[in-house]
C-alpha cells in the first residue's frame, strides 16, 4: 500500500483509478497528494462527476482486504488502487456568508487593462464598494496582480489599504502556495468572495481552483468583466452550473451584516446607498 513521505514530485507511479462501475489505468508522479490525485480523477472522470456532491478518496489496502479513506498527508510511493466515491446525501449550496468565515479575492484589477475591459470603470466603482465594504467589517482581501512588471500596478482607485497580501504572478489562478498559505492563516475562512478580471480566465480557474479546495465561491458579476461580453456570460453560466454562487455585490454587502442591528450596517449602508452601476450586464452589446 502507498504510504505517506515527503513531496518529491518524482518518476510516474502507475494507479488504478476507479470512479461508479469504472476504472482505468493512469500514473501519477511519485510524491503526489491528494490535490494532483482528484484533478487526475477529474480530468478523466470529470464528465462523470456531479460537482454538487461531496465525495470521499480511498486506497485499497492489502492489510485489510478493502478500501480504506486516504491517511491524512497521503502521498503517492508505490502501484496502488484508487477510487472516488460520492457521499449518498446530496450537498445543497446554501451560500451563507459571514464576516468571520469570508475572505475577499480581489483578481488583476490593474491599469493596463483599463481600455480594454468591457465596463472597466463600472467593476472598478463596485470593487470599490466591496474593498470599503471589507474594511469595515474586518473581511481579509487578498489582491493579484497579473504580470505587474509588463501590465501595471492595481488602479489607483482601489483603496489596497489593510490588504492581508498584494502578490504578483504569472500563472491565471490566483491559487498559489503562497496564497493557500495566507488563506491557512486566517482562521474558520470557508467562503471566498471573488471579483476581478477576467471573468473566463483568471476568475474562472481561481473559482475552480477554489471550490477543487473546498471553499465555497461567490463571484460578484457586477465586479467582474472581460474584454468579450460573450466570454464574460458564458463563463459565469458554467461557473454557476458547477455551484458557484454567482452574486452581486450589494447582496453580498448585506448578507455579511445580516441584520439591521448589526453595528457596522449604517457604514455598510452608506456604500449602497446609491445603486451600484450594472456593468454591462443587462446591457445587449
Amino acid at each position: 500500500m502507498a504510504e505517506a513521505h515527503a513531496h518529491g514530485g518524482g518518476s510516474p507511479v502507475p494507479v488504478l483509478l476507479s470512479f461508479s462501475v469504472f476504472s482505468r489505468p493512469s500514473a501519477v508522479p511519485a510524491g503526489s497528494g491528494y490535490e494532483v490525485l482528484i484533478q487526475k480523477f477529474l480530468a478523466i472522470y470529470g464528465a462523470q462527476i456531479d460537482m454538487h456532491r461531496k465525495f470521499l478518496m480511498q486506497v485499497f489496502s492489502e492489510e485489510w482486504g478493502q478500501y480504506i479513506d486516504l491517511p491524512k498527508g497521503f502521498t503517492i510511493a508505490e502501484k496502488c488502487k484508487l477510487r472516488l466515491v460520492p457521499l449518498q446525501t446530496d450537498i445543497t449550496t446554501l451560500g451563507n456568508i459571514s464576516p468571520a468565515t469570508t475572505a475577499f479575492f480581489c483578481c488583476d484589477m490593474q491599469e493596463r487593462f483599463r481600455p480594454a475591459i468591457k465596463y472597466f470603470g463600472d467593476i472598478i466603482s463596485v470593487g470599490q464598494r466591496l474593498l470599503q465594504g471589507a474594511r469595515i467589517l474586518g473581511i481579509p482581501v487578498i489582491v493579484s496582480e497579473q504580470y505587474p512588471k509588463g501590465l501595471g500596478s492595481t488602479v489607483q482607485e482601489m483603496d489596497l489599504t489593510g490588504a492581508k497580501m498584494v502578490f504578483p504572478k504569472t500563472k491565471f489562478s490566483m491559487v498559489l502556495p503562497d496564497v493557500e498559505a495566507s488563506l491557512a492563516e486566517i482562521q474558520g475562512v470557508r467562503s471566498i468572495v471573488l471579483f476581478g478580471v477576467e471573468t473566463h480566465v483568471c476568475i474562472q480557474q481561481t473559482a475552480l481552483d477554489l471550490i477543487g479546495r473546498g471553499f465555497e465561491v461567490h463571484i460578484v458579476a457586477d465586479a467582474t468583466s472581460s474584454r468579450s461580453m460573450m466570454d464574460r456570460m458564458f463563463a459565469l453560466e458554467r461557473l454557476a452550473r458547477t455551484g458557484i454562487i454567482i452574486t452581486t455585490s450589494e447582496a453580498v454587502l448585506l448578507q455579511l451584516v445580516a441584520d439591521k442591528e448589526h453595528p457596522k450596517f449604517k457604514e455598510v449602508q452608506n456604500i449602497i446607498k446609491a445603486s451600484a452601476p450594472e456593468s454591462g450586464l443587462l446591457s445587449k452589446v
